[in-house]
């Protein structure tokens, strides 16, 4: 990946991050910080990788994403108004009553989403049934999910992971968010999942482990993904909950609230100069 298309992808995850607090601050509530940690990824899926299309967000052959961490719903809004699914003014609708985009992500209801997901464990089921559907129906797409490492406490996940496995589903690519923190405090002391990679190695994955920041791994990954023909795949990023506003990284008390009105101020004008960063590096 040259330097300008890593620049062009920051500014998609920079304008990703504004929608998170657009949208957290209109609602006056909602989970930032989660969101905020995947601008990256999501904006290296929807504008490098995968096959999608905003005419045509039903399109049979389409690669699939699920956001299994359903309550990240204002990152995956962010990214699919910034690929054109629907007008980015519509973000400051969210979690208001009347509006299509609701709290958690509606598949019947938003354009774009896959699968309608908030209750932790169950997208990633979803994805694996998506995988092997595809698998039988003999078509060549991929299956994205992204799963937080809070979510993975729940048995569901393994139950999942085992299935993936079973079924030599190396059509499916789980992104597994580890930014250590949930909603009561860090996931080493409300339910410690570790070692991660021993575990999903010890599940039969392909377990890649990268900088969930940087484009370059998130690459590379992708591509040892499309490499491996019999296993699933999951990449481990390590990330920072909060990522592109000081205030809240790395900051548990923004798993699961909205901005107020200077916070948005702050927190928009540091996103503004970020941009306005990565235009002065692109001249």
């Amino acid at each position: 990946m040259t330097n300008a298309e890593k620049l062009t992808l920051a500014k998609h995850a920079c304008h990703i991050r504004m929608g998170v607090i657009e949208g957290t601050h209109s609602a006056k509530c909602g989970h930032p910080g989660g969101s905020l940690d995947i601008a990256e990824v999501l904006s290296y899926l929807y504008f490098v990788e995968m096959n999608v299309d905003p005419k045509a967000p039903k399109a049979p052959d389409r690669d699939r994403l699920v956001l299994s961490k359903g309550h990240a719903a204002p990152g995956l809004y962010a990214a699919l108004a910034e690929r054109g699914f629907f007008p980015v003014e519509d973000l400051k609708t969210l979690r208001k009553i009347g509006s299509y985009l609701q709290g958690h992500p509606n598949m019947n209801s938003v354009p774009g989403v896959d699968m309608s997901t908030g209750s932790l464990g169950q997208g990633i089921s979803a994805a694996a049934g998506m995988a092997l559907g595809a698998k039988h129906a003999g078509k060549g797409l991929s299956v994205y999910a992204i799963v937080g490492d809070g979510e993975v406490e729940e048995g569901e996940c393994w139950e999942a992971f085992m299935f993936a496995a079973h079924y030599g589903l190396s059509n499916l690519c789980v992104f597994l968010d580890r930014n250590h923190l949930q909603i009561d405090g860090t996931t080493e002391t409300v339910m410690n999942s570790a070692p991660l990679e021993e575990k999903l190695k010890a599940f039969n994955f392909n377990v890649i482990t990268i900088n969930g920041h940087d484009y370059d791994q998130i690459e590379a990954a992708i591509k040892a993904f499309h490499a491996e023909t019999e296993k699933p795949t999951c990449i481990v990023m390590d990330t920072l909950k909060g990522k592109g506003v000081s205030f809240m990284e790395n900051a548990v008390d923004w798993h699961g609230k909205g901005p107020n009105d200077e916070e948005y101020e702050i927190a928009m004008k540091e996103l503004n100069a970020a941009y306005a960063a990565l235009e002065e590096e692109d001249k």
